[in-house]
């Protein structure tokens, strides 16, 4: 990487784990702290309080992808905080699920994942720039374990009213790296020359990617509507989750070297396959422990969890710099926002749905459902064409 390359995924990364930090510290708890909430008796609007986030995202992130394009990558990201900042904000203050739903449907209109990802890919060549992404995604694991160890901690002592004030205090840091450290933007995008975004509809591996992203999210965030409480059964206090959570993803960060590796010797593709594949052996893993009934294995949860995240890992990262390689200069924020879009369609449905699924099916519907999402998803992305190892520019 050249110095300005350095200094842009740099900056992004952390400009992404800010913000991502906030978020996660809320995800591991959610669950358990909103049905002391007025009206979180209701485990199905429980989860429908947790994936709005994601339905407002869904919304949002073609709009401000586009409008990246147009007006500048920069200040949509400064806007898009300083709205999810608002939402931390409002949740920070609720004293009732409906105010927490709220909340987290305004951070969610603060969908500035497309921006910042096209930003990136601008300020990148394409030789490096899944080493850029892999920076972002291992920025974003990072984050995620730090939460899982934090957010019990946290949650026994400022409550989750306090971790979305954290938020809002994480997301004041984010939009100061923006204005300040992050490099210039390389080109005027109101001067580019405008793209059809028919060109991106009718890209058949690019909405292949894109669909994959929302089988990911979906997955992922349906997992936390069990997963907390099938390690309670377990035998694991709450305060100590973060210890099996911490374990999973450091080891998980550890071995996605193997799969990078299949990447930089041009076999993406069969990287890709892989990783959905270790995400299939994960839901088909924990269905089987919900199956088995009575208390499940404390050592299989976290063996399934290390598999999970070995694949997800590797996921996000590869598949943003394939959309960005895929998709034209002048469409990029275009692409990447319906990428983001599709993402946050599936964080909506993992949490509404999840939440659906376990009041009317258990935690064995769940991880039925989880699992045949993922046999779909690796059935199709089968289908994708070999991708070329990325050259200069």
């Amino acid at each position: 990487m050249t110095a300005t390359e350095r200094r842009s995924s740099i900056s992004l990364a952390l400009i992404f784990a800010l913000r991502m930090l906030g978020l996660f510290l809320v995800l591991p708890v959610f669950m358990l702290e909103a049905r002391k909430y007025p009206g979180g008796e209701d485990v199905a609007m429980v989860g429908l309080a947790m994936g709005a986030y994601g339905m407002t995202q869904a919304f949002l992130q073609l709009p401000l992808g586009m409008a990246s394009d147009r007006w500048g990558r920069k200040r949509i990201i400064v806007a898009g905080l300083v709205v999810f900042a608002i939402g931390s904000l409002v949740a920070a203050l609720a004293d009732t699920l409906m105010g927490l739903l709220l909340g987290r449907a305004i951070q969610g209109a603060g969908a500035v994942s497309a921006a910042v990802t096209a930003l990136l890919a601008d300020q990148t060549r394409e030789v490096v720039r899944t080493k850029a992404m892999a920076l972002v995604g291992i920025s974003i694991g990072m984050m995620f374990a730090i939460a899982l160890v934090l957010a019990p901690l946290l949650t026994a002592w400022i409550g989750l009213s306090g971790l979305f004030g954290l938020t809002f205090a994480l997301t004041l840091a984010g939009i100061a790296m923006v204005l300040w450290v992050v490099p210039p933007e390389p080109r005027q995008h109101a001067d580019a020359p405008r793209g059809k975004y028919s060109e991106v509809l009718r890209h058949g591996d690019l909405m292949r990617v894109n669909f994959g992203v929302c089988a990911l999210h979906t997955v992922q965030m349906a997992m936390w509507v069990s997963v907390p409480a099938m390690l309670v059964q377990a035998g694991l206090p709450k305060a100590q989750h973060w210890q099996i959570y911490l374990s999973a993803i450091v080891l998980s960060l550890i071995a996605m070297g193997g799969l990078f590796s299949m990447e930089r010797r041009g076999k993406l593709r069969g990287a890709l396959l892989l990783s959905i594949a270790l995400v299939v052996v994960a839901q088909i893993g924990f269905g089987l422990l919900a199956a088995g009934g009575g208390k499940p294995s404390l050592w299989v949860l976290g063996g399934m969890l290390f598999v999970f995240f070995c694949g997800f890992n590797v996921l996000e990262a590869t598949q943003p710099s394939l959309v960005s390689r895929m998709a034209p200069d002048n469409l990029r924020g275009a692409a990447l926002g319906t990428y983001n879009t599709l993402q946050s369609i599936g964080l909506f449905l993992g949490g509404a749905v999840g939440g659906a699924l376990v009041k009317w099916g258990g935690d064995k519907g769940l991880f039925i459902a989880t699992a045949l999402v993922s046999l779909a998803w690796l059935a199709w992305t089968r289908s994708l064409k070999p991708v070329a190892r990325a050259g200069g520019r």
